[in-house]
């Protein structure tokens, strides 16, 4: 383990990667991190070496997946490196599938539950225990909750983010860590726009084509409370057998 500041949670794995040292030394607990991107950004790859690198720091994780079953995720893990079945099995990383079926709602014994898809997120007391939670994608969660997406009809969606927000920020005054990843072309900027607003960290994943490479970077708009420089803008790569790698850095 790293000797880490007590007060930054560390993502660690500095012997692996940069990743750690390219965002100041991790992330200050009680904050919200927003990483946006669209598909193929990166999202999930970094948040599932963020989960990885918080549980080799004796941080526990909650990780949400709108995408993956437990066997994918695990399966998924290994094929970048991050073998997590020790932390699964030791409960120190929770893994949880908002398994939707092929017509995008949540699969559920009755209508009642798919209705109230947010409140049955909230209402899991067991997923808020851990000291991080990473809901990926969180926009998945936001569309196929019928009542959001009424509200969000009636032009009420900045309200209907404002009430998880305040949840959230309940959530934070404990200490926890709430990591949420958007692809912003899924949902309007009045639904994503207040939590771009109170969100501690800001991260938005581009990426650029290059001849016949994909090049990703890791665009820093806001980080409040950074342990020590951040870079402004972090190139990487994600490689089968390796997971991330720091490729380039540059600072403003």
């Amino acid at each position: 383990m790293s000797t880490a500041r007590r007060d930054i949670l560390s993502i660690g794995l500095e012997g692996h990667d940069q990743l750690n040292a390219e965002l100041g030394g991790g992330f200050p607990p009680g904050s919200i991190v927003l990483m946006e991107g669209d598909y193929g950004a990166g999202k999930s790859a970094l948040s599932q070496r963020f989960s990885y690198g918080f549980t080799q720091e004796d941080t526990t994780v909650t990780y949400l997946s709108t995408e993956l079953t437990v066997s994918g995720f695990i399966d998924q893990m290994h094929s970048l490196s991050y073998d997590v079945t020790s932390e699964l099995l030791e409960e120190q990383l929770l893994f949880l599938s908002a398994d939707f079926d092929s017509g995008g709602a949540l699969r559920g014994n009755d209508n009642k539950e798919r209705k109230e898809l947010l409140k049955r997120l909230m209402d899991a007391e067991a997923m808020w225990e851990p000291d991080v939670i990473i809901i990926d994608t969180f926009d998945a969660i936001l569309r196929n909750d019928p009542k959001f997406e009424s509200l969000v009809r009636n032009d009420e969606g900045r309200q209907a983010a404002l009430e998880i927000i305040s949840y959230f920020r309940d959530m934070i005054s404990m200490g926890k860590l709430i990591i949420i990843t958007v692809d912003p072309s899924t949902v309007d900027d009045d639904t994503i726009d207040p939590f771009r607003s109170i969100a501690d960290v800001f991260i938005e994943l581009e990426m650029a084509e290059v001849g016949s490479e994909t090049r990703r970077s890791i665009s820093v708009k806001r980080f409040a409370g950074m342990g020590e420089q951040v870079g402004d803008s972090i190139g990487f790569s994600v490689r089968s057998g390796t997971g991330i790698v720091i490729e380039s850095r540059s600072v403003a």
